[in-house]
């Protein structure tokens, strides 16, 4: 990576990043990838063993259009100009087709924005032979059937363009109506889409269901539509400002964690738009943040490439669709640079974020989440009761994620997972059923090894758990292992037994676990978990205490707070106390 400007402490006093810190990371990017670029320009080849299930051919345009995307942000005239030579080339019958449910779909959405974006500095330029048979090529992606999830927005990211150049305007606006029609059925409210059918709660809500709909919006200056898409984007900013910790990590959940930055669109895309509820000294401070941490992380190799995977190589966060050139959708991180230098958002002196304001117990309705973070030590905590997709388990369906730990991946023996309920040494957690989130509490069913079913509870209070799992169809003495947080550096991780449990008689590594049997019906198990980077933290006991009360309610006092009275049912928690 290129060397950095110095830091101004002064303007932005928590991440030390001005704008011209994001254009030295945006041209150091593009200059590391250019010698990657075959003759004619039309694809990038990225070093690496790893091929996608698409095809290194597709992998090449991947390369091209993802970094275009990055070029297009910083209008970088020079660099424009190369990629107008490979465009050239690519729609003269180098790039692939773009057919039904495949990669090029998704690369054409980033190249038509790029264009878009550009028009006088690229589109405008090229000659009528190349114009026309770029039309053409993207005009497939008009009849190409998406798959049914965030897919659905490409057509409607190329149907923008070819309606504002002239090319079939009428079908193209049928096709934008069509597929935003489509989205509506996984829109529910408060800002929250899950990506396609089910409950799949992750960033593709940002930077994928918000950013489409918005910057389609607003480049078409279809105030109607930017007041329906940016209203629900200026909602969800409440939530999502608590995403991130104080080191400008972003939560550690969901899939194409290797987009990393990518993190940032909706903060960008807030500012860039108008609809956001975020000062611009904050929304500067998240995503500086958020760049910052990944940069001083090595996300970036000793040739300027970023790498497959979260700080540096990981291959537990990639997917079969993950390429050599898969991790530069992080150029949609750099949609800032649109915002001009003298705009608010890099000339405000930056605000402190969620995390470092106060501690907070945040629920979040739709995707039935509870947000712990502490503001001594910067830590959010996500509790997970309503999202899960089992094809990219284990990012969607542990019982909670954090901004400083990764969940322990599928290639570790079950008995090593995180965060989980594991019944006769199987840690299936399928068909997640919300019962509830409210402030310090969140709950939820699930159905586990053998179809036994699973009633989890969290009451949460500063950094402190109780997690409360009543066990309900598994035949008396069955093992049941509960595991608390995966081992992280530079954090504690605490795990006590409080009702049904002990602590677990192995040392296998990983993460803290206790056991207990069930004894027939349904059994209650308890424990008091804890994930902090204070130096000496208050033991766990002293903080709060756990008792069962009659026909099984159970107590919890918190020693600076009220004592909470609840009772687990086979799929429902019955409390006075708790207010959904």
């Amino acid at each position: 990576m290129h060397s950095q400007p110095d830091e101004d402490r002064s303007l932005s006093p928590y991440t030390g990043y001005t704008r011209a810190h994001w254009e030295a990371a945006a041209d150091a990017l593009l200059a590391a990838v250019a010698p990657y670029a075959t003759a004619d320009g039309a694809l990038y080849d990225l070093p690496g063993d790893r091929t996608s299930w698409s095809g290194r051919l597709s992998d090449g345009l991947e390369g091209y259009a993802r970094t275009l995307l990055l070029a297009a942000f910083r209008k970088d005239e020079k660099a424009l100009a190369r990629y107008a030579d490979g465009l050239a080339a690519g729609v003269q019958g180098v790039w692939p087709r773009i057919e039904d449910r495949g990669q090029p779909l998704v690369e054409a959405a980033s190249i038509a924005l790029a264009l878009r974006l550009t028009r006088p500095l690229l589109w405008d330029r090229l000659d009528d032979g190349v114009r026309q048979r770029a039309a053409a090529w993207l005009g497939d992606a008009l009849t190409a059937e998406p798959w049914p999830c965030n897919w659905e927005l490409f057509p409607v990211t190329v149907g923008g363009f070819l309606a504002e150049i002239g090319h079939e305007p009428e079908r193209s606006r049928r096709v934008i109506e069509e597929r935003l029609d489509r989205i509506e059925q996984w829109y529910l409210g408060d800002g929250w889409y899950t990506d396609g059918d089910g409950r799949k709660f992750d960033y593709y809500n940002g930077w994928a269901m918000h950013l489409y709909p918005v910057l389609h919006a607003w480049l078409a200056d279809d105030a109607r539509l930017l007041d329906l898409y940016g209203g629900r984007l200026s909602t969800h900013l409440a939530d999502y400002a608590g995403l991130f910790g104080g080191d400008g990590a972003p939560m550690h959940q969901g899939r194409s964690l290797t987009y990393r930055f990518a993190t940032t669109v909706p903060l960008w895309l807030g500012a860039l738009t108008g609809r956001t509820p975020l000062g611009p000294g904050e929304t500067r401070r998240l995503a500086s943040g958020a760049l910052r941490y990944f940069l001083d992380r090595g996300a970036v190799d000793g040739r300027g490439l970023l790498s497959l995977g979260w700080h540096g190589p990981d291959p537990a966060v990639l997917q079969g669709y993950s390429g050599p050139a898969s991790p530069y959708w992080a150029s949609k991180g750099f949609l800032g640079l649109l915002l001009p230098p003298d705009h608010p958002v890099w000339t405000a002196p930056e605000e402190a974020a969620p995390v470092e304001r106060a501690d907070a117990l945040r629920p979040l309705g739709p995707p039935n989440w509870l947000l712990q973070s502490t503001r001594s030590d910067g830590l959010v905590r996500l509790h997970n009761h309503g999202s899960e997709d089992v094809r990219y388990d284990p990012y969607y369906t542990r019982l909670a994620y954090s901004t400083v730990t990764a969940p322990v991946p599928l290639a570790e023996p079950p008995s090593r997972y995180d965060n989980s309920v594991i019944v006769d040494g199987d840690a299936t957690r399928t068909d997640i059923e919300p019962l509830g989130v409210g402030e310090g509490w969140a709950a939820s069913r699930h159905t586990a090894g053998g179809g036994v079913r699973v009633t989890n509870l969290v009451l949460a209070r500063g950094a402190v758990e109780v997690r409360a799992h009543l066990v309900a169809g598994a035949a008396p003495g069955t093992p049941v292992r509960v595991t608390g947080w995966a081992p992280a550096v530079g954090v504690r991780t605490d795990l006590r037994p409080a009702v049904g449990l002990r602590d677990a008689a192995d040392d296998a590594p990983g993460p803290r676990a206790l056991t207990g049997e069930t004894t027939g019906g349904t059994t209650l198990f308890v424990a008091l978990s804890r994930l902090t980077a204070a130096p000496t933290p208050t033991s766990l006991e002293d903080t709060v205490t756990v008792r069962l009360g009659e026909q099984g309610a159970l107590h919890v006092r918190w020693s600076d707070g009220p004592e909470v009275r609840v009772h687990l049912t086979d799929g429902a928690v019955l409390s006075d106390d708790l207010e959904p």
